[in-house]
């Protein structure tokens, strides 16, 4: 069976479901150079955030205030979670999205044998083809997009626990 067949055997679910992880692999990808290119300019963001936060609080010791500095450091860490959400929904959405098209394939075949029997097991068994498509393309989709919007996750908790290690010497300055 070639992919365009069993997409087109899912319905439009499976399309849904097709059309959120072209967008949630996008965003992905986006994501992963997005942090690539801060990873690569940490430094500079660092000094960045030190000499904004030496602009609004002129005069004060930062370095004995953590709440300012943790907030400049989130506030610029926080630019790089956009995506994040959409990932997220896609990897919780998808596999109910798979249940669902599981519940409509098992009540359409329900439905033949209701109406026809078990005379023709070829009706039958369509109904149940739908079924297991949409729930394999639900978990086909939800499984990277989980890992992935984990993954980044972590990435962004270490850039934030790294500037703010970074930080102190530029606010001595």
């Amino acid at each position: 069976m070639r992919l365009i067949d069993f997409i087109n055997a899912g319905g439009s679910i499976t399309w849904i479901l097709v059309g959120m992880n072209v967008l949630g692999f996008s965003l992905i990808l986006w994501r992963v150079f997005a942090f690539r290119d801060f990873k690569k300019n940490m430094d500079n963001y660092t000094k960045e955030v030190a000499a904004n936060l030496r602009s609004k609080f002129p005069g004060k010791d930062l370095l004995n205030n953590l709440d300012l500095v943790k907030d400049g450091v989130f506030q610029r860490v926080h630019a790089l979670e956009f995506g994040m959400n959409t990932i997220k929904v896609i990897a919780t959405t998808a596999p109910l999205l798979g249940l669902l098209g599981t519940v409509m394939g098992i009540y359409e075949a329900f439905q033949v044998i209701s109406q026809k029997g078990l005379s023709d097991p070829g009706q039958f068994a369509s109904g149940i083809s739908f079924a297991l498509i949409t729930t394999i393309v639900g978990l086909i989709v939800a499984i990277p997009h989980y890992v992935s919007h984990n993954y980044l996750t972590g990435q962004l908790d270490a850039f934030e626990i790294e500037m703010e290690q970074k930080i102190a010497p530029e606010l001595k300055v």
